[in-house]
């Protein structure tokens, strides 16, 4: 009976937590995109200044150094905060807030970057030290920092699937926890993710990615399945090669933070001033590129993609971090598109295919790159992704691309 009502109260308290994770996603998006319209909507049309990206992108990198300078050298990436969890089934709480701005300030100033590694990195916290203060679930810290992270990923992605999925699934082995606790894991993400829908309903708010909508495909455009497949994994390389060029230059100027900070600013804002499209996460720039394709060019799409594979390497380098799920998305639909112009095929179709092999080259786990793109993609295509995603997990990447560990300092 003792074991029934505890199993109950701790199920209670996952829902309780799951809404509390979806109340603090919905209000940090909220935030940042009441900055962004600030910033970049109606801050510009009062002064009018031709500089004006420059500026503000320069400025908010010297801000960002300072910042880090302080607190130290926050966010940590996506897959540094599941490594940690998993090794001690524990995430630091001690810089919960001042990483919560380390996470903010780069989202508003157009960073390439999206918002899933600082807030997994804040609830992780959040989570273990309540973990920490109820004395009757000590011993479940590890499952509350766990349960959190996914409720976190799934609701910021609005994919519960995915959020349960992606921790769980390893470029080895994928180990799915006890049914008892597959409950409490979807008792949180769906009361996050319940909650988070409830408060863009009522107050508004992001409305994530939208879906592309299916054109039916030939049967002679399958045919493409194989060369798009290659050209996303070989994207996927490029990533890496970028990935690897800014973390050499990261750790030859890592103590040079408000330095790095400054120069990934100005970096940022000259692209973003010449190529707008290359700037922010590009969560809401997928349907633009979709529906203007052909005004942009296969050549200009092809630029796009290429010089934001390696800005958004620049900004995680050169300290104004975010992770990189949105911005790697929107370039798998860039050349996906770019493809479909110069081969002649279903836009659609390519997209997914490429889009599909380009994440999953980089995340290395074809069930969460499926469950992640299944909110962007028609479910009738889910078979031709699954082949791109395994393809894409079984080309290695080479040792010599994979950037070193750097530890944050102060």
């Amino acid at each position: 009976m003792k074991s029934l009502k505890n199993n109950t109260l701790f199920l209670l308290y996952t829902v309780l937590l799951g809404a509390i994770v979806g109340a603090i996603v919905w209000a940090f998006l909220r935030i940042m995109n009441l900055g962004i319209e600030f910033l970049w909507d109606y801050a510009p049309k009062q002064l009018d200044f031709p500089l004006y990206t420059v500026c503000l992108c320069t400025a908010g990198g010297l801000l960002i150094g300072l910042w880090k300078r302080k607190f130290g050298d926050y966010p940590e990436e996506l897959g540094e905060v599941i490594g940690k969890v998993k090794k001690s089934g524990r995430y630091p709480y001690h810089n919960v807030f001042s990483t919560l701005g380390s996470a903010l300030f780069p989202l508003l100033i157009g960073a390439s970057v999206g918002p899933e590694a600082g807030l997994t990195g804040v609830i992780a916290g959040l989570c273990t030290w309540v973990g920490d203060k109820l004395k009757r679930f000590r011993k479940e810290v590890e499952e509350l920092t766990a349960i959190g992270m996914s409720a976190t990923l799934g609701t910021v992605f609005r994919s519960p699937m995915f959020g349960f999925m992606e921790p769980l699934e390893s470029e080895n082995e994928t180990k799915l926890p006890k049914t008892s606790k597959i409950v409490l894991y979807f008792a949180a993400i769906l009361s996050s993710f319940g909650v988070f829908i409830v408060l863009n309903k009522v107050f508004g708010g992001n409305g994530g990615i939208e879906g592309i909508e299916h054109v039916k495909t030939p049967l002679h455009d399958y045919l493409y399945a194989i060369p798009l497949t290659v050209i996303g994994i070989a994207a996927g390389y490029l990533f890496f090669v970028f990935q690897k060029l800014c973390s050499v230059l990261e750790h030859k100027f890592r103590q040079h933070t408000v330095l790095r900070a400054v120069t990934g600013g100005l970096l940022l804002g000259v692209t973003g001033t010449f190529l707008p499209l290359t700037m922010f996460s590009g969560e809401h720039q997928i349907a633009e590129v979709m529906s203007g394709m052909k005004n942009i060019g296969a050549i200009m799409l092809l630029v796009i993609a290429i010089l934001k594979l390696l800005l958004t390497n620049i900004c995680i380098g050169s300290g104004l971090k975010g992770g990189h799920f949105f911005p790697v998305i929107f370039c798998g639909v860039c050349i996906g598109c770019s493809m479909s112009i110069l081969l002649g095929v279903n836009p659609v179709f390519c997209t997914a295919v490429v889009t599909t092999a380009l994440v999953g080259h980089t995340l290395k786990k074809p069930l969460a790159t499926v469950l992640l793109l299944m909110i962007v993609f028609p479910p009738r295509l889910i078979p031709i992704m699954l082949f791109a995603a395994a393809a894409s997990k079984f080309i290695p990447t080479p040792k010599a691309l994979l950037p070193q560990k750097i530890t944050p300092t102060n």
